[in-house]
Formats: structure tokens, sequence, C-alpha cells
């Protein structure tokens, strides 16, 4: 199972790029079309050194940062707590569950 995974995921993650990389092909082929770079169609995936030799990548022309990714990673640590009040909710419910079981199974003992 653990070996179909992995298979699964890196052909997810490949066909992904190359998704990417057909729509960054295509940018590229419209441009020589016009003759022209027309602003109003960023580029697919776009990466530049500045000033300071950082690589600087845009996606779809939004500018991709670390924090971006630390955003994201406060998100997903969010996600995570809500996950803890989540399982204790459903023991509660479990609780609650095994407590009606047994009141409602000794009333039919009491009534049998």
């Amino acid at each position: 199972m653990a070996r179909w995974f992995i298979r699964f995921s890196l052909a997810l993650f490949l066909l992904f790029f190359g998704v990417l990389l057909g729509m960054q092909q295509a940018h590229h082929g419209m441009e020589r079309m016009r003759g022209y770079a027309d602003p109003s169609f960023p580029s697919v995936i776009q990466i530049e050194k500045n000033g300071n030799g950082e690589l600087e990548t845009a996606v779809f022309g939004r500018t991709v940062t670390a924090g971006d990714l630390q955003e994201k990673k406060e998100t997903i640590e969010e996600l995570k707590t809500f996950n803890l009040f989540s399982e204790l909710g459903r023991q509660f419910a479990d609780a609650v569950t095994a407590f009606m079981e047994t009141v409602l199974s000794l009333v039919g003992r009491a009534f049998s």
C-alpha cells in the first residue's frame, strides 16, 4: 500500500507540473503569435534573480515568498487545534451514547 501511495503521489506531482509547463509553453506560443508581450497576460511561472542575488518566484503573476509559507504553516497548526476539539467532541458523543445504551438496557431489564 505504501509503494502504491508513493507511486500515486509521484504521478500526481508529475502531472501537476506537466500542466504548469504546458500552460507556460502555451503562453510563450501566444506571445510569439502576437509578436509582442501583453502585460495583461501574466506568465504562468516566472523565476528571476533580484538585486540581492536571491531568486524570486511568481506563479500566475503572484509572488511566492517565505512569508506565504509561514502563513500556511500557521493555518495548518490552527487546523490541528480544530482537530483536537473535533476529537474531544467525538469522545463526548461516544460517552453519551454508551451512557444512554446502559440506561436503556437497565430500563428494559426492569420492565421485563
